[in-house]
């Protein structure tokens, strides 16, 4: 994504010069530099993934219901070369250690508790993503019969639609969210516009180096968050033009 603003920009400042516009060509190649060179050197992702991150750096202390689901949200899924095994992205194991832990802290209670593993095979990869992370989280010492699949979902957006039926049809009384910390904003929008007041918990937290030369890792974190604001955005325009389902109030069925 940051790859294409910089190309737009170039080309802009190709078209100037051709018309002589020179003035312009001349300072939108350096704003092209300083562009390359606060994504690369680290403050435009350090301040782009503040903003998604920082409302859930702390995390919280879950106060457990009678009933409770834990949701685990899909991070990829990779088909391993010559073994032809599935396992999941390297995102996703921290969301899978998150919810094992938060799993075994509801269980302390002697609640009924539940984990909802929601994610399909949107690599085709030949297994959804919620029946590989079933394995690893049941490879992690929890029961079987206490995970539970949503194995159709293709992206954020339908993570949100699908589990909150299963959630109705389990009649979770307390629901936790969990997801890496840049994926948190949009997931709680979209998992609230359909009636489900979670509690976010965030698995991992991003963060930029600060570099004297540009490095390949900050441009791909700041398009990790340029996805990330896309994808707000977009709900908020769909809204706007009525394409989104009506939205449901907490406890709504």
């Amino acid at each position: 994504m940051t790859f294409g603003v910089f190309v737009v920009v170039i080309v802009l400042a190709i078209g100037c010069a051709v018309l002589k516009w020179r003035r312009t060509s001349r300072t939108l190649y350096i704003v092209s530099v300083i562009l390359f060179l606060a994504v690369g050197c680290g403050p435009v992702p350090a301040w782009l993934l503040g903003d998604l991150q920082s409302p859930y750096a702390v995390k919280p202390t879950i106060e457990w219901g009678k009933r409770n689901a834990i949701v685990l949200l899909g991070a990829g899924a990779e088909k391993v070369a010559r073994t032809g095994l599935v396992e999941p992205e390297t995102f996703a194991y921290p969301r899978i250690v998150e919810t094992a832990e938060l799993y075994n802290d509801c269980r302390k209670t002697k609640a009924d508790c539940k984990i909802v593993v929601s994610g399909g095979d949107a690599r085709h990869v030949g297994s959804p993503e919620a029946v590989v992370y079933r394995g690893v989280l049941i490879g992690l010492g929890i029961a079987a019969a206490d995970v539970l699949l949503e194995p159709d979902s293709m992206n954020t957006w339908q993570n949100a639609q699908f589990t909150s039926a299963a959630l109705r049809r389990y009649d979770a009384e307390r629901v936790v969210l969990v997801t890496s910390g840049i994926h948190l904003r949009r997931s709680v929008l979209y998992f609230t516009h359909f009636g489900v007041a979670a509690t976010p918990v965030r698995a991992d937290y991003l963060g930029a180096v600060f570099s004297a030369v540009p490095l390949s890792y900050n441009f791909a974190i700041a398009d990790f968050a340029m996805h990330e604001y896309a994808g707000i955005a977009r709900y908020y325009v769909y809204n706007a033009l009525g394409w989104n389902p009506v939205r449901k109030h907490p406890g709504e069925a």
